[in-house]
């Protein structure tokens, strides 16, 4: 049970995991930026849960409907989210989304695995947030809460992951083997702490840094990193790198997020997010052992590191992983817990609650729904 005492909050709110009750709404309007993503459409349900009134963007009005219908599938009742058309490339739309908002969150952002080379990831991720951050600030929001990531939080050499980042690390964008998914995560990151500083206005910036992102699945549609399980799931992936994840559950990360948006501590605040590092044997092994025959699949075969280096030259979902065979990033989640209170579930526990929703939906390629 955690108990909230914040100046925005009116009732005294009860979270017991998978349970939420409210006695009273809250106050406030905030803009969820990326809606109809994983994060943005937990994000959405966590704020309605609590309370909140939700605005959320999409590039694409029609997809709407699949929104609502994955928010209504949380138990959600009374108003959903309200929708805007708003894209990170372009600056039409935005100055709309954000009247009347009293928080936003911007979620939305490129994910870079397994994209072609050359691919852009540095303007929609730093160029987007500038637009949100811009059109907050004009409208005098209160708080933006950015996610960015742990990518933006990786030490400079791997002589360095004895001792844990924290917020004052920054990953070296010039570094060797630095991603373009680091890189464009490190300069949006900075660039939007560059825009706050400059601003002088009302509007206070807290940023967020998850690593990789797993737990349920609500939606037909699903992330890169849920992605990894269903592929597994389905014996798609014929052998196992030695490459390895800090896992955060999507159901914490968004509880921090509401956190950190309310909190007045949290301004001006980088949170790391994090529960447990598993390596990607380890996850197939927790497959395995816990979902019987719906594991069957699941491979036991290791991948010799060369064999992934020479894959990388031409495929690009092993190019993402090759700067990490053998890296073990130790993370330093302190601040969260102290200041915001928060105690993510173990990192098991957000595998395998994915595995099961993946089944239960019948998101695993070859396999059926579960009645």
């Amino acid at each position: 049970m955690w108990r909230r005492n914040s100046a925005h909050t009116i009732e005294v709110h009860l979270f017991i995991r998978g349970l939420d009750v409210n006695t009273e709404a809250k106050e406030g309007v905030v803009l969820v930026t990326g809606g109809s993503g994983y994060v943005g459409g937990w994000m959405i349900v966590g704020l309605l849960k609590r309370g909140f009134k939700v605005r959320t963007t999409v590039r694409d009005i029609a997809r709407e409907a699949s929104v609502r219908a994955a928010v209504t599938s949380q138990g959600v009742s009374g108003d959903g989210p309200t929708f805007c058309v708003a894209d990170l490339s372009a600056d039409k739309g935005w100055a709309d989304a954000v009247s009347g908002c009293d928080f936003v969150v911007h979620v939305a952002s490129p994910m870079g695995e397994g994209e072609p080379k050359g691919t852009d990831l540095l303007g929609p991720a730093r160029d987007g947030t500038l637009r949100v951050l811009s059109a907050a600030v004009e409208a005098g929001v209160k708080r933006v809460v950015v996610t960015s990531s742990l990518a933006a939080a990786l030490p400079a050499r791997p002589g360095e992951e004895a001792v844990a980042s924290d917020g004052a690390v920054w990953t070296d964008v010039n570094g060797k083997g630095v991603s373009d998914y680091a890189r464009s995560k490190t300069l949006a990151e900075r660039a939007a702490w560059e825009f706050i500083q400059q601003s002088n206005g009302a509007t206070t910036l807290t940023t967020i840094l998850p690593g990789m992102i797993m737990g349920p699945v609500m939606k037909r549609s699903i992330s890169g990193s849920v992605g990894v399980v269903a592929r597994l799931l389905a014996g798609k992936v014929p052998a196992i790198p030695n490459v390895g994840f800090n896992i955060v559950d999507v159901r914490d990360l968004v509880e921090l997020h509401i956190e950190a948006m309310l909190a007045p501590q949290a301004a001006g605040q980088r949170f790391l997010a994090s529960s447990d590092f598993l390596w990607l044997g380890d996850i197939a092994r927790l497959l395995r052992e816990n979902l019987g025959d719906h594991a069957a699949k699941v491979t036991s075969r290791r991948l010799p590191d060369f064999i992934l280096r020479i894959t990388a030259l031409f495929q690009a979902d092993a190019r993402f992983m090759v700067s990490m065979i053998g890296r073990r990033p130790r993370f330093n989640t302190a601040l969260a817990s102290t200041l915001l209170d928060w105690h993510p579930r173990p990192a098991s526990v957000a595998v395998l609650d994915c595995a099961r929703s993946l089944l239960k939906a019948g998101l695993v390629p070859g396999s059926a729904p579960e009645s």
